[in-house]
C-alpha cells in the first residue's frame, strides 16, 4: 500500500462516497459537507484546508481518507477539524498522518487560533482516535424527548376581573405568552443566553441579526415562541394596575420538526416530538432559573412529546430533565454527542 497525500480536488467527495458507504455516526454525516475545495479566506469564505489520502495502485492513486480544519465565524476561538478513513484501510497510520499535516496547516490560520475541536460519539473509533491524539472532551450533548405531562403543571394565582373578584380563566395570563420570533426582547435574551451556556466555548459578540440567523429566523425552522415572564408590578404600588410586562425569565422557541439522530430507536423516531430551543434570563439566580425552565417545559409537554438538545452547561434545563430521565418519563434519541479539544 503506497499512500499520497494532496489537496482536495472537485469531485472528491462523490469518490469518497462511494468507498466509504454510509456514516458511520451522525456527526460524521454532518461533517463530510465540511470536505471541500480549500479556501484562504479572503473571498468571502472562511479559511479552510482540506487534505486528501489516496491509496496508488499501479500508478493510478484512489481517495481513501480526507481530513479538513477550518475557521468558523461562531465560536472562533478553536478550528473545527474532521478526518474519515476508510474502514478498510485503517490502523495504517492514515488518520494519524492526516491529524499531523490538519495541525501544521492550522498554524498558518489568518485568524492565529491554533487549537482543534472535533464532535465524536463515544465507544466509536473516531472516539478513540481522538482520544489517543490528546484531543479531550469539553462538552457533551444530548438529544432528549420528554413524553407528554411528564411534569406537573404550574399553578399561577388567579387574576382580578377588573371587579374585584378573582378569575381563575385569566390565571397565568399576564405571565405566560405566545411572542413573534422577531421581537427584540426574546433575541436579546436568546443571544445572552446562548453566550451565557458557552463559556466553555466562547461564541464570541453576538449581534442582533446574527442571533436571528441562528436561532429565529425563518430559515432556521423557527416558527413560534413562548415565553414565562416575571409577575408585572406596578411603580405606583399594588393598588396599581402594572403599566409594564414582567420581564422574561424563561423562553422556548419551536421548530418544524424535530432534526432527530438517525440512530434514534424507531419509537423515538415514531414520536414525532417537537424540536424546542429552551432557555432563560441568564442574569436570574439558579433556583430561579430552573424553576422557570422547569415551569415552562410542563407547559410545553403538557399534550405532545418535545424533543431538545441538552448540553452539560445548562444546568437549569439539567435540573428539570435528568430527573426525568431517570424516571422513564423522558428518553435519550440516539448516542451522546462529545466535542473534543486539545
Amino acid at each position: 500500500m503506497a499512500i499520497e497525500y494532496r489537496e482536495w480536488r472537485e469531485g472528491d467527495d462523490l469518490t469518497l462516497l462511494e468507498i466509504w458507504g454510509g456514516p458511520e455516526t451522525y456527526q460524521a454525516g454532518q461533517f463530510r459537507a465540511a470536505l471541500a475545495v480549500s479556501s484562504a479566506g479572503t473571498d468571502g469564505a472562511p479559511w479552510r484546508r482540506t487534505i486528501v489520502a489516496e491509496d496508488v495502485i499501479d500508478g493510478i492513486g484512489i481517495p481513501v481518507a480526507a481530513g479538513v480544519v477550518y475557521e468558523a465565524s461562531l465560536h472562533p476561538e478553536r478550528l473545527w477539524t474532521y478526518i474519515e478513513v476508510a474502514r478498510d484501510h485503517r490502523r495504517a497510520g492514515i488518520g494519524a498522518t492526516l491529524l499531523t499535516m490538519l495541525r501544521r496547516e492550522a498554524g498558518q490560520a489568518p485568524s492565529g487560533v491554533a487549537k482543534l475541536r472535533a464532535k465524536v460519539q463515544p465507544g466509536t473509533p473516531g472516539a478513540a482516535f481522538a482520544g489517543a491524539f490528546g484531543l479531550a472532551p469539553i462538552q457533551r450533548s444530548r438529544l432528549v424527548v420528554v413524553e407528554p405531562g411528564a411534569l406537573k403543571l404550574p399553578v399561577f394565582p388567579a387574576k382580578d376581573d377588573g371587579g374585584g373578584l378573582a378569575n381563575d380563566e385569566n390565571a397565568g395570563s399576564d405571565v405566560v405568552m405566545d411572542l413573534a420570533t422577531g421581537s427584540i426582547e426574546l433575541t436579546d435574551v436568546v443571544g445572552r443566553y446562548y453566550t451565557s451556556i458557552h463559556g466553555w466555548d466562547s461564541p464570541g459578540v453576538l449581534s442582533v441579526g446574527q442571533v436571528q440567523k441562528l436561532f429565529l429566523d425563518d430559515l432556521t425552522g423557527a416558527h413560534g415562541a413562548i415565553v414565562l415572564r416575571a409577575e408585572p408590578e406596578s411603580a405606583f404600588g399594588s393598588g396599581v394596575a402594572p403599566s409594564k410586562k414582567g420581564r422574561i425569565r424563561a423562553f422556548a422557541v419551536s421548530y418544524a420538526e424535530a432534526a432527530q439522530d438517525p440512530a434514534a430507536d424507531a419509537s423515538v423516531r415514531g414520536a414525532k416530538a417537537t424540536d424546542v430551543f429552551v432557555g432563560h434570563e441568564p442574569g436570574l439566580e439558579a433556583n430561579d432559573a430552573a424553576a422557570a425552565v422547569r415551569d415552562l417545559l410542563s407547559l410545553l409537554a403538557y399534550q405532545h412529546p418535545v424533543m431538545l438538545e441538552l448540553d452539560d452547561s445548562m444546568t437549569a434545563l439539567r435540573a428539570a430533565v435528568e430527573p426525568l430521565l431517570e424516571s422513564g418519563k423522558a428518553r435519550q434519541a440516539g448516542a451522546e454527542t462529545l466535542i473534543v479539544s486539545d
